[in-house]
C-alpha cells in the first residue's frame, strides 16, 4: 500500500494529515524560517538554502525574504530566477518554472485543489495539480496562479491578475480571470 506522500507525488488524491507529510512540512518550515532570517543579511547564503530546499535550481537564484512554501522538494526553477518580497508557493503539486523568470512582490502560485465534496474536505483530502511555466516569464506584483495552469514561453502576467487557465507563448495576460491583453511578437 502506498503512502500518502507517494500518492501526493504521483498527482493523486491523498490525505494531507499524514504524519509523514506533516513532518515534511515541519522540516521545510524550519528551512524557510532559516532562509527568511539569513537572506536579509546575506543573500548568497539565502540562495544556498533555497538550493537545498528546492528540487532543482539554476546557478543563479535570487529570492527576497519573506518567502513561503510547503515542501520545497516539488519546486524546480531554471537559471536567472528572481522572486521579490512576499512570494508564496503552495507546492503540493509540482511547480516548474523555466529560465529567466521574474516574480513581482506577493506573487502566489498554488498547485493544490481541495475536494468539492464536504466530507472529503473535512477528512483532509487534497488533489495535486501541477503548475508549469516556460522561459522568460514575468509576473507583476500580486498575481495569482491557480492549480493546474500551464504557461508557455515569454508570458507576462499583469499585476493583480488571477490566472485560472492555461495560455501559450508570447502573451501579456491580465484581469480576473486573466485573459489575453496583447500578443507579444
Amino acid at each position: 500500500m502506498r503512502t500518502e506522500k507517494e500518492k501526493m507525488l504521483a498527482g493523486e488524491k491523498y490525505l494531507n494529515i499524514s504524519d509523514e507529510l506533516a513532518e515534511d512540512r515541519r522540516t521545510n518550515r524550519l528551512l524557510v524560517d532559516q532562509f527568511n532570517r539569513v537572506a536579509r543579511e546575506d543573500p548568497k547564503q539565502g540562495s544556498q538554502i533555497i538550493k537545498k530546499m528546492f528540487k532543482h535550481t539554476g546557478k543563479k537564484v535570487d529570492i527576497q525574504s519573506p518567502f513561503q512554501c510547503d515542501y520545497g522538494y516539488t519546486v524546480s526553477v531554471g537559471e536567472n530566477f528572481f522572486a521579490n518580497y512576499g512570494c508564496t508557493f503552495i507546492d503540493v503539486g509540482k511547480i516548474t518554472i523555466g529560465d529567466n523568470a521574474l516574480l513581482g512582490p506577493n506573487v502566489q502560485i498554488f498547485s493544490v485543489n481541495h475536494p468539492l465534496d464536504v466530507d472529503d474536505r473535512k477528512a483532509g483530502y487534497e488533489y495535486p495539480a501541477d503548475v508549469t511555466i516556460g522561459d522568460n516569464f514575468w509576473a507583476g506584483g500580486g498575481a495569482i496562479i491557480v492549480p493546474g495552469v500551464t504557461l508557455g514561453d515569454n508570458v507576462i502576467i499583469a499585476a493583480g491578475a488571477v490566472v485560472t487557465k492555461s495560455f501559450g507563448d508570447n502573451v501579456l495576460i491580465g484581469g480576473n480571470p486573466a485573459r489575453v491583453i496583447k500578443n507579444l511578437k
